[in-house]
């Protein structure tokens, strides 16, 4: 299940794991109840002082105002699209969507992420997006298994050390 974002044909998977479905309601939820009536708030009040063509209070929470809305019809959309994935005991011993997956270069430095939708990305440095060639490299490995990524320096081999999919690995 693939989407075409904007003019720039970006490709993004609608896959998310429950708790990154959780985390966008609760994003939305946050914007709809506080963020949005405290800025419609001060809206109202900066037009009640006047002239709003100088009225910098007003233009600031005007932008603001427009940017919450903007995330919040981005969320409703994207939300609406997305397909959650839960974890299932037929995953086990593979890489898949959701899993914990450690793996080690041939210099022996290793890596832990988690493989999730690309929404959930932001702000993690443990999370990868199932879209990027790591986690595509990596879909269907069991431990042990080899894999070939190319990276801008060139292509680098890595081994899978470890899969979970209840905890991150230590």
């Amino acid at each position: 299940m693939q989407t075409y974002e904007s003019s720039n044909d970006i490709v993004k998977t609608n896959l998310i794991t429950p708790a990154g479905l959780a985390k966008l309601k609760q994003e939305l939820d946050d914007l709809w109840r506080k963020q949005r009536p405290e800025i419609t708030k001060k809206v109202a009040w900066a037009a009640s002082l006047g002239d709003r063509s100088e009225n910098a209070d007003y233009k600031e929470n005007k932008r603001l105002l427009r940017q919450v809305d903007s995330r919040i019809r981005y969320l409703r959309k994207r939300i609406e699209a997305l397909k959650v994935v839960e974890y299932s005991p037929q995953q086990d011993g593979k890489v898949f969507f959701g899993a914990w997956v450690q793996v080690e270069d041939l210099d022996g430095q290793t890596r832990t992420f988690r493989i999730v939708g690309p929404d959930e990305i932001y702000g993690r440095n443990d999370y990868i997006s199932i879209d990027s060639p790591m986690a595509r490299a990596l879909l269907k490995k069991s431990v042990d298994d080899e894999i070939s990524v190319q990276t801008p320096t060139g292509s680098k081999v890595w081994i899978v050390n470890t899969i979970d999919y209840h905890q991150k690995p230590v």
